[in-house]
């Protein structure tokens, strides 16, 4: 195994290394949550055992879990508040001295940047930034649907769904939005935001206003309260406030049809709540007040708003459940590594592309049963796998996973190429690779048809024997010229305590 300078991840590169010689794999990692209100940290270790052609996690031990630092704004930034980098920082290299783990000795980690945070002017630079110093992160900027499935399985909402056969909702609330999403049978069945949060509005410990955000003063507005950076607000005022915000989030949970206010506050699409969840968890930073986890008020809406909340949601009646996770619901714990290599029936155009480092992975539901497949629906079930994601901007190349079924027939071998470029064409649009991954042995098919019918001038690779699922990131090594095989490092979002699903989650004190 080699770790390269570049990009110091642990993957078989060197055309000379045999899978056979390495029999256990051991790794230090972290994860890394950048949110609106809260940021911190989870260092754990990693063994990973050889299994057939792959590794996979056998062992997963937490060494140190950080404090929570409230995350750091620069205030007097021009119109757009800025996070302090430079703060942050700080925090990172004294979590760091706390687990006692020197930075150049981790070989794996996630951040994730998440809520208002990823909308701050200078978000994706400190994740591009940190992810540049370490070398070493999956960097994920989560937009609302991602944050929402992260809060949905880190939570365990999903793992419950499939423990209890129940429908399960999580709502995860935090310093700038909520995020809900239901879940059945481990999947995700519904999912919305909306731009409520407990830190819309901060204050200092005399009482006076330090920050508002767009949606404070649309809430402050509504409840008819004067609200002002510097002003010292009327206690009832910020009661009604707080009223509303609850009122409005509680629609937004159980309403078929919502009310013109609240729908300018959804940032997705309306959940169909056509029938009631059997339970409901709640994670986020808020949920630390409505689990009785925390009493003291950090200089915003936090208390107030987790007792409004949970008055409503008692009401309503399913029954609250407490979850694996609060707060660090949406923390990564570590990126789980699997190794691989896939199957010799390739296609790698040119071979200079290789290697790829941290492309997300796409699953998309592709309708591959018939005989004769249609373009329009394949390219469609690409489009939403890229939304569900966050991904549909074509910032970035995607590894697209596929499961072929049926004949390999040349009608059927176009409609898939023509399809899944539909699907792409804004990422291929920009020049940027093709990536397929297939768990069959049709790759180098189907990497050559789209070269040489479909006529992609963009590079291309299509590899097979591989299997990945969503929250995938892969890294695609060159060509080992003894198999004509590539080498595949797969890292997964692992989520802390979600053992139900079928992860090891072992802790040590801290």
């Amino acid at each position: 195994m080699s770790d390269e300078a570049a990009g110091g991840r642990v993957f078989f590169s060197n055309i000379g290394r045999s899978l056979e010689v390495e029999d256990e794999i051991r790794l230090v990692s972290v994860g890394v949550d950048i949110g609106s209100s809260t940021s911190h940290l989870v260092f754990s270790r990693l063994v990973l055992e050889r299994l057939d052609n792959r590794y996979v996690v056998s062992e997963r031990t937490i060494v140190h879990e950080s404090e929570v630092l409230l995350t750091p704004y620069i205030e007097n930034a021009a119109e757009d508040i800025s996070i302090d980098a430079e703060a942050l920082g700080r925090f990172i290299d004294s979590q760091y001295e706390q687990a006692k783990i020197d930075p150049k000795l981790i070989d794996t980690g996630a951040l994730i940047l998440t809520g208002v945070a990823v909308r701050r002017r200078n978000a994706r630079a400190i994740g591009e930034l940190f992810a540049e110093q370490t070398g070493k992160f999956v960097s994920v900027s989560a937009g609302d649907a991602m944050e929402a499935t992260l809060a949905a399985f880190g939570s365990g909402a999903a793992a419950r769904s499939i423990r209890e056969s129940a429908r399960v909702m999580n709502a995860d609330i935090g310093g700038g939005t909520s995020k809900i999403a239901v879940c059945e049978a481990g999947e995700i069945a519904g999912m919305t935001a909306v731009d409520i949060g407990a830190r819309i509005v901060c204050f200092d410990d005399a009482g006076r206003v330090t920050r508002i955000e767009e949606a404070g003063h649309r809430f402050a507005e509504e409840a008819e309260l004067v609200l002002e950076v510097g002003g010292k607000p009327d206690p009832g005022g910020i009661a009604r406030m707080v009223a509303c915000m609850a009122d409005r989030l509680f629609e937004v949970i159980c309403r078929p049809t919502l009310s013109e206010r609240t729908a300018a506050l959804v940032r997705m699409a309306p959940l169909c709540n056509d029938r009631r969840p059997d339970a409901i968890t709640f994670s986020g930073g808020v949920s630390e007040y409505i689990y009785g986890r925390q009493a003291q008020a950090f200089g915003d809406l936090g208390p107030e708003l987790a007792a409004a909340i949970l008055e409503r949601v008692q009401a309503w009646g399913p029954r609250i459940e407490r979850p694996d996770e609060g707060i660090r619901a949406t923390v990564v714990g570590a990126s789980q590594y699997t190794i691989q290599v896939s199957g010799s029936t390739i296609f790698v155009a040119p071979l200079e592309i290789l290697p790829l480092r941290n492309v997300p992975v796409i699953t998309p539901d592709l309708p591959l049963d018939d005989e004769v497949l249609d373009i329009e629906r394949i390219a469609g079930a690409v489009r939403a796998a890229l939304r569900r994601l966050d991904l549909h901007q074509g910032e970035q190349a995607v590894a697209l996973c596929y499961r072929w079924r049926g004949s390999a027939t040349f009608a059927r071998l176009d409609a898939l190429c023509r399809g899944v470029t539909a699907g792409l064409s804004t990422a291929l649009e920009r020049g940027l690779p093709l990536v397929l991954v297939g768990d069959g042995d049709i790759g180098g098919l189907i990497g050559i048809h789209c070269q040489e019918e479909a006529r992609l001038p963009n590079p291309i690779v299509s590899i097979d024997g591989i299997v990945l699922k969503e929250f995938d990131f892969i890294d695609i090594g060159a060509l080992l010229e003894t198999s004509g095989a590539v080498p595949v490092v797969i890292k997964s979002l692992v989520f802390p305590n979600s053992s139900a699903l079928g992860r090891v989650d072992a802790r040590l004190p801290a």
